[in-house]
């Protein structure tokens, strides 16, 4: 059975009770207003539940088809269908320009008038639906969550904020893995783009012939083994953003086409004839430093130039060690969850293992780690033996990361050789050639 609120505005008591009454048989809950004051004002208090509006085009107080626009500012997500006793072309038409879900005559019968409700309902219910996976999405691409209170982080993420709703180009300056897709996508949510597509795509995974045709596309018969005609990644993001990322691998040929696009808004297809327009903001990511690549010849001057109109640093992670923990514990969570292990968290040493780890790979390496961590876990606690080995060779938590004193280097090699010997202490004593009585004092002197 259907379910769902229709507003009713209609001035004839006896027509307002029958169709409610048709409405109510088929599951819905109606609401009945006998004017346009009443109905405007039964709409405001009740528009998070209304889903379809039937409105009489003559009321007391005002034309049906003149106070549509003010029905649907107050309901955007609703549906509105017109009723009128004497139908008009005129009408319809301008009750559909209106935007109106439809126009329909009283009298008809109750199959057409259930018929076209219940298709308004479904569309009024997956707009509803679809408004609510974009708010997730841009939640889940704000600049709020990203996760850490490093002083690095919020500096990047105060100039992003900055340039998001603007039109300018946006270079991102950062080592790889560094979330540098996350700020593209970040900014992109942010800007009155947001509700056009986003489109990324990374230069070095293309071979340069390939990579024009990508992000340009071609006419059918441009070159053997053009079938059809073929939309390039610009038209695909339209009126949205599209990220180039690792933009410093583009072709120096490549590069001037793309200068063009910057600044004509037109590209030109594979066997195209005639330019095609194209409404694009450009977001561009490098792990190069493009400008030492300019002045060596390597990258186009002008085109980094255009680029770099504003230009957002995103640090690596071993310049934001402050977010590594709840950075960690986020993904602990998220791979917990995914595996359905029951963990409480990461231990001391754990967790000064991964402090001063020198992260080459970033964000992106600890989330790897993280994963690795907790398909080994066997405990509720992460501990150091889930981690790779090389981690073994960083300083515990009451170390100093730089410490070279004979207990902070016997205390890391105990700890090495265990993880190397999964945890055999006989086999460990051996390797490190002590006696199994002293390898287990030395554990207990240092907490191992």
């Amino acid at each position: 059975m259907p379910d769902g609120t229709i507003l009713l505005i209609d001035d004839e008591a006896n027509l307002r009770q029958v169709i409610s009454r048709v409405l109510g048989f088929e599951g819905y809950t109606v609401l009945q207003a006998p004017d346009a004051r009443r109905g405007l004002d039964a709409l405001q208090q009740h528009a998070a539940d209304i889903l379809v509006v039937l409105c009489d085009v003559k009321l007391p107080d005002a034309h049906g088809v003149e106070l549509l626009p003010r029905l649907k500012a107050l309901a955007p997500s609703a549906e509105f269908i017109l009723l009128t006793a004497y139908g008009t072309i005129a009408d319809g038409v301008q009750a559909m320009k209106s935007g109106a879900f439809d126009y329909l005559t009283k009298g008809d019968s109750d199959d057409q008038l259930l018929v076209v409700v219940a298709r308004a309902a479904d569309k009024a219910r997956l707009q509803r639906r679809v408004a609510d996976l974009e708010k997730q999405v841009g939640a889940q691409y704000s600049f709020a969550s990203m996760i850490g209170p490093s002083a690095a982080l919020a500096q990047a993420k105060a100039l992003a904020e900055r340039v998001a709703p603007t039109e300018a180009a946006v270079l991102l300056e950062g080592p790889t893995g560094s979330g540098k897709e996350l700020f593209a996508q970040a900014i992109h949510h942010a800007s009155p783009r947001r509700a056009k597509p986003f489109v990324a795509v990374n230069c070095s995974a293309f071979p340069k012939d390939l990579l024009e045709s990508e992000l340009f596309g071609y006419k059918k018969g441009a070159f053997t083994g053009a079938l059809a005609d073929k939309k390039g990644l610009f038209e695909e993001a339209h009126g949205g953003t599209l990220f180039l990322d690792e933009i410093g691998e583009l072709d120096i040929n490549l590069q001037a086409k793309l200068l063009r696009v910057l600044e004509s808004q037109e590209y030109t297809k594979l066997g195209a004839t005639t330019p095609t327009k194209g409404n694009v903001r450009l977001v561009a990511a490098t792990n190069r430093n493009l400008r030492h690549e300019a002045d060596q010849g390597h990258f186009r001057a002008d085109l980094y130039y255009r680029l770099s109109v504003f230009v957002v640093p995103v640090p690596p992670l071993n310049a934001r060690r402050d977010d590594i923990e709840p950075l960690a514990r986020h993904f602990l969570q998220l791979y917990a969850a995914k595996l359905r292990k029951r963990l409480r968290g990461m231990d001391a040493d754990f967790l000064a293992l991964l402090r001063h780890y020198d992260w080459r790979g970033n964000v992106r390496e600890l989330k790897n780690v993280l994963e690795r961590a907790v398909i080994l876990a066997d405990e509720e606690l992460l501990t150091p033996d889930t981690l790779p080995a090389e981690f073994q060779q960083a300083p515990a938590a009451d170390e100093a990361p730089d410490s070279r004193s004979l207990r902070a280097l016997e205390k890391r090699q105990i700890r090495q050789v265990l993880h190397e010997t999964a945890g055999n202490k006989t086999e460990a004593a051996r390797v490190l050639g002590i006696g199994l009585k002293t390898l287990y004092r030395k554990l207990q002197e240092y907490g191992l």
